[in-house]
């Protein structure tokens, strides 16, 4: 769809763990997006952008009329201090439009380089005192806490005197704005410094003091001697999903809406992306009716299962794992694209049919859904083709040697 024309009222905000995820994201309508750094941000365990390419990536998304934000939202001891005031002259210097933080020291940082500052989630911001002093100390945004209701959001948004961002659709923590503890004791890995390593997606058991319930269950009288315990992901909640609820969200005045998942690929990336625009669009110009392909599209991705989260209610108690309806293999890589035939010269390392959908992401290219349409060898028409073949394939948009070949296949 790509940002051309005007601006919308309410800012989509999409994230990046790498240029393919911001490309695509572009492409599919995004107003801004947001990224880590390496070292600096709550996702240490998943791609993030280097230093020296934050220049390339904000020129990338200026070109195409599109905002970036750099996250720096960790717990910041002396030393990490120490260590962001020698990066913040480069994030200023590649003309960063804000840094998202939650350490107070790095405002004042900020500012002193010249940076616009949005607080983060991570700051478990509730309520417009919280607000008003922020506007004294120079912050622009916040993003307001996940557990707060429409309600009390607002009731936020009718007195603050700042930006206001709210998270709408992705992954839900189990803790408080984020603030988990349970793999640093387990694992002795820091959640709050970008270390977490999500014990709470795993399947627990729950067992009373009292022997009597596992999970709710009854217990047979040889419990202790079974292994098949019930056991279940109760510490782990469902994604949040508010695609449907797009028009209250807008009339409540919310400058901008985040899309969690800055450890999620580009083809997540582009799907989510492209299903909020729409529905922003929609909505914003007057033709609403919620479009049941929305939901359709966004389950095929990663997900697992939808909440409207504290929004209306408490959330669901939990979720299982990934319930996206599609997942994708690696198939193959391109070797040249023919801008004259509209075609891609691909080499296989697993099969392919007419008519089987696929995905080509690279960092330039994005991600790429369509059918295959079209495929040949040595210019022969061909049903399918086999690991270690060379074709060629019609493709809808220009892609790029090394860009990567996935075939979607139905989760089994």
């Amino acid at each position: 769809m790509g940002n051309k024309g005007v601006k919308s009222m309410v800012e989509l905000l999409s994230p990046a763990r790498d240029f393919p995820s911001l490309s695509t994201a572009i492409k599919n309508g995004t107003d801004a997006i947001y990224l880590g750094l390496e070292g600096y941000n709550m996702r240490a365990h998943s791609a993030n952008f280097h230093l020296e390419d934050l220049k390339r990536a904000v020129e990338r998304c200026h070109q195409n009329k599109t905002k970036l934000y750099v996250c720096t939202n960790t717990i910041m001891k002396n030393n990490d201090i120490k260590n962001i005031k020698k990066i913040l002259p480069t994030i200023y210097a590649a003309e960063t439009d804000a840094l998202i933080v939650s350490d107070l020291g790095v405002i004042r940082l900020a500012q002193e380089e010249g940076l616009d500052v949005h607080m983060s989630v991570q700051s478990n911001l509730s309520n417009n005192d919280s607000l008003k002093f922020l506007k004294e100390i120079g912050v622009k945004r916040v993003i307001l806490s996940r557990e707060l209701n429409l309600l009390e959001i607002k009731e936020i948004v009718q007195k603050s005197p700042l930006e206001v961002e709210v998270f709408i659709h992705g992954a839900m923590c189990l803790a408080i704005s984020g603030r988990c503890f349970l793999s640093s004791y387990l694992s002795q890995k820091n959640a709050n410094c970008g270390e977490c390593l999500q014990p709470c997606r795993k399947e627990w058991y729950l067992i009373c003091d009292d022997d009597k319930l596992i999970l709710g269950e009854p217990l047979s009288g040889n419990w202790k001697s079974s292994s098949n315990f019930p056991k279940g992901h109760i510490l782990s909640p469902r994604d949040l999903c508010m695609v449907e609820h797009i028009p209250e969200l807008i009339d409540v005045g919310i400058d901008a809406f985040k899309i969690e998942g800055r450890a999620r690929p580009a083809d997540y990336v582009g799907t989510v992306t492209r299903v909020y625009r729409e529905a922003i669009d929609s909505y914003q110009n007057g033709f609403w009716e919620f479009n049941k392909q929305w939901l359709k599209d966004l389950k095929e991705v990663y997900n697992r299962g939808f909440d409207t989260g504290f929004y209306f209610q408490t959330p669901s108690q939990n979720s299982d794992s990934n319930q996206a309806t599609k997942m994708k293999k690696d198939i193959g890589k391109v070797c040249n694209y023919y801008a004259h035939v509209s075609a891609a010269k691909i080499r296989l390392c697993g099969d392919l049919e007419l008519g089987e959908e696929i995905l080509i992401q690279g960092p330039t290219t994005g991600s790429l859904k369509q059918k295959v349409e079209s495929m040949e060898i040595n210019g022969n028409t061909i049903q399918r083709a086999n690991k270690g073949q060379n074709i060629g394939i019609l493709v809808k948009e220009k892609v790029r040697p090394n860009d990567i070949l996935y075939k979607r296949i139905k989760t089994p």
